[in-house]
């Protein structure tokens, strides 16, 4: 085992160490995180009222030419 990576940290190492309160922390960054998931995959879009999963999966039936004429695939083959 490598035992220098358990040496004291220099004086120039400990003068970068900033102490944060981690309960603000992560508050700050779970609230980020949900907007952005709000803002980018739960909510659907205005102009055709799906979600962006919605959307990738019409497309790729489009692409494999999948209708209701067409014989029965499996959903696992378009996603």
């Amino acid at each position: 085992m490598n035992d220098d990576i358990f040496d004291k940290p220099s004086e120039a190492e400990i003068d970068k160490i900033h102490e944060v309160d981690l309960k603000e922390k992560m508050e700050t960054f779970y609230i980020d995180y949900a907007m952005s998931v709000i803002a980018s995959r739960a909510l659907p879009d205005v102009r055709d009222g799906l979600k962006p999963v919605q959307r990738r999966v019409l497309y790729s039936m489009i692409e494999l030419n999948n209708g209701p004429d067409k014989p029965h695939r499996k959903s696992a083959r378009i996603v």
